[in-house]
């Protein structure tokens, strides 16, 4: 199987991710033979096997249905089991972006953790790049090992168990870009430069205080990098919700009252300027008759706009309440969800 999406049917043995809801979804390995029970019933491995991803499938004795998907980095990212924490789609998109990867890059990472982002740099520089990623802990170093292989990622991603704050990485003038998620990312900026090519690079470092921050942004001027730079990521949410609001009295003849008001005065004045022209007679009652003439092409002008609106707001519901516009609107949740995370950048420029 394969994460990179060149398979379009299900065969034993894949990965495949079971959704149930945008808020329910499972991985779930496929076995000829095998039965697994979800909220919805009960779904036979053999129904899965041979289907095309995102085939629509019955549970047994019809009590639901389940789609099948294929797995990107995305979807394991919400669905892998957590040996440790893991950055999430939104910091991975930022890192994947700031660090300028593209088909044919190299990248070191250290560490590897749970493999959240290895998969999705792994795509990233596919089908020519290489990631090469480094674990301390021996036991998840070798789950992931296995992880990778499992899914079809081995060629692109090299798995070392070393100490990079000790160690370093081993590496000199080899990788494009260097991500790293340490307790002191500071002590392995030196190592970090020496992977960077001779042609220089960018390099990431994910910290969860802000202390961690001071003191690597300060190392990494001290090691000559330059645009050093610090982001925080939060993801803000909004429901789309259908709601009717009431349409109000259609007093339009009282719209723009001041704006009509001073309008009036100016066209009374001119009005007399009109008739004093006109009139070679007496002029003693031109300014009452300028007045009135103003008003009628005010009222004129008013009932116009009355009678479109009202036949504007007539036909926005055909139903029988017509006192009523139905319309759709976002709201922004009361609390938006974040976590104490912050992603620093910075560029090397090679002399």
């Amino acid at each position: 199987m394969s994460f990179l999406g060149y398979k379009s049917n299900v065969e034993e043995g894949d990965l495949v991710i079971i959704f149930l809801g945008h808020d329910s979804m499972l991985p779930l390995t496929v076995r000829q033979g095998e039965t697994t029970q979800t909220r919805f019933g009960a779904l036979r491995h053999s129904q899965v096997i041979g289907k095309q991803y995102g085939s629509k499938i019955e549970t047994l004795g019809g009590k639901g249905f389940v789609y099948v998907l294929h797995p990107t980095p995305e979807l394991w990212t919400v669905n892998l089991p957590h040996r440790t924490q893991i950055l999430y789609s939104t910091d991975i998109g930022v890192i994947i972006s700031q660090l300028e990867l593209k088909p044919g890059s190299v990248v070191v990472e250290s560490g590897t953790g749970s493999g959240s982002l290895s998969h999705s740099l792994a795509r990233a520089v596919a089908p020519s790049g290489h990631l090469y990623t480094f674990e301390f802990h021996e036991q998840r170093a070798a789950t992931a090992e296995k992880e990778f292989k499992d899914h079809g990622l081995s060629n692109l991603i090299t798995v070392q168990c070393k100490d990079a704050i000790q160690d370093g990485f081993g590496m000199t003038d080899v990788a494009d870009a260097v991500f790293l998620d340490l307790p002191s990312p500071w002590s392995a900026l030196r190592h970090a430069k020496a992977a960077l090519k001779s042609a220089g690079g960018r390099i990431c470092s994910f910290s969860p205080c802000i202390e961690q921050v001071q003191k690597t942004c300060l190392e990494l001027t001290a090691q000559g990098f330059d645009e050093v730079t610090t982001l925080e990521c939060l993801l803000r949410s909004y429901d789309v919700r259908t709601i009717s609001l009431p349409i109000p009295k259609l007093g339009f003849e009282a719209e723009d009252l001041q704006e009509k008001s001073d309008k009036s005065v100016r066209n009374i004045s001119d009005a007399c300027d009109d008739i004093k022209e006109s009139d070679n007679g007496d002029n003693s009652n031109v300014e009452e008759v300028a007045e009135q003439n103003v008003v009628k092409d005010i009222h004129k002008e008013t009932g116009k706009k009355r009678r479109f609106n009202e036949d504007k707001f007539s036909k926005v519901q055909s139903g029988s309440n017509k006192s009523c516009v139905t319309m759709r609107c976002t709201t922004q949740g009361k609390e938006m969800p974040g976590h104490t995370g912050y992603l620093t950048f910075a560029t090397l420029f090679r002399k």
